[in-house]
């Protein structure tokens, strides 16, 4: 039982994960929390399954469509909701992103109902035997899926021009623009990664789930959320790791405490790691 959990743990873990590093990239940097960030998980997902519902594509196509949306979606936010509010009291662009989130829940149900819709795939997910623990090709296509997202965004920040030239910005924006960098492009550029990101996130857990409906992003983008606090906001790495930690903790404390436990689980954490340790397990004493 305990290495069910565990895997179980590793496939919520990476989809937190996945949310975790568009909250991380967005802190780092702009210094702001996007709590809009669960809803343009919910974007992505209703995209790919209304495109798959209405004109019968391609599955990997829906989910390009999906990503697709929710960069849209995040980009609009960037540049609507936060663009113009730079410079503020950071409690403005807080807020402004509360109402964002809250405009696009409202947004949704509006004109998709309440009601749950199914993610319509025609494939048959077997069960895989790991060392007496049970895990479906799902979870772990999920797991691997995440897995290579997280890669390739790492590789992106540490080997491509314009992935250092997202960490110049990060570090320091007037210097950056002294440098010949076009600081607007490198913050809409990390709106359009972590949206894509947090869209595959919500594909996942759509097809995991087999349901979509407008408020499917709050507890996801919560947690993420304190997965990103427990690794150190504005770190990628730790954004990484926090979501792997939280989502282990939720499953093994759903099976050995109560399921009812499951949700509270996080926002303890989340509360014993600003107590003990605000900036995080590798945030810096900046953050």
């Amino acid at each position: 039982m305990f290495l069910q959990q565990i895997l179980n743990g590793l496939t919520a873990g990476s989809v937190y994960a996945l949310i975790a590093l568009g909250y991380t990239m967005i802190y780092g940097i702009l210094g702001l929390i996007n709590f809009a960030q669960g809803e343009i998980y919910m974007a992505g997902a209703f995209a790919a399954v209304l495109l798959l519902s209405v004109c019968q594509v391609n599955f990997f196509v829906a989910c390009l469509f999906g990503m697709g949306v929710a960069v849209l979606v995040g980009v609009a936010l960037e540049r609507f909701a936060f663009r113009p509010l730079r410079g503020a009291h950071p409690l403005v662009p807080l807020i402004s992103a509360i109402g964002a989130s809250i405009l696009l829940q409202s947004l949704a149900l509006l004109l998709f109902g309440p009601e749950d819709r199914s993610f319509p795939t025609h494939f048959e997910f077997a069960a895989l035997d790991v060392a007496g623990a049970s895990i479906s090709t799902l979870q772990a296509a999920i797991f691997i899926s995440a897995l290579f997202f997280m890669i390739l965004l790492m590789v992106f920040v540490r080997y491509t021009r314009f992935g250092k030239a997202i960490v110049a910005t990060a570090l320091d924006q007037d210097t950056a623009r002294l440098m010949g960098i076009n600081v607007d492009r490198m913050i809409t550029l990390t709106f359009v990664i972590g949206s894509a990101l947090s869209g595959a996130a919500g594909i996942m857990m759509a097809i995991y789930y087999n349901a979509t409906y407008p408020r499917m992003g709050l507890l996801p983008g919560l947690k993420a959320f304190s997965a990103a606090v427990l690794g150190g906001v504005g770190n990628i790495p730790g954004a990484i790791i926090g979501g792997l930690i939280l989502g282990v903790a939720e499953n093994l404390g759903a099976a050995y405490l109560s399921s009812g436990y499951k949700d509270a689980i996080a926002f303890a954490i989340l509360i014993v790691v600003l107590l003990v340790r605000p900036r995080g397990l590798l945030g810096s004493r900046g953050h």
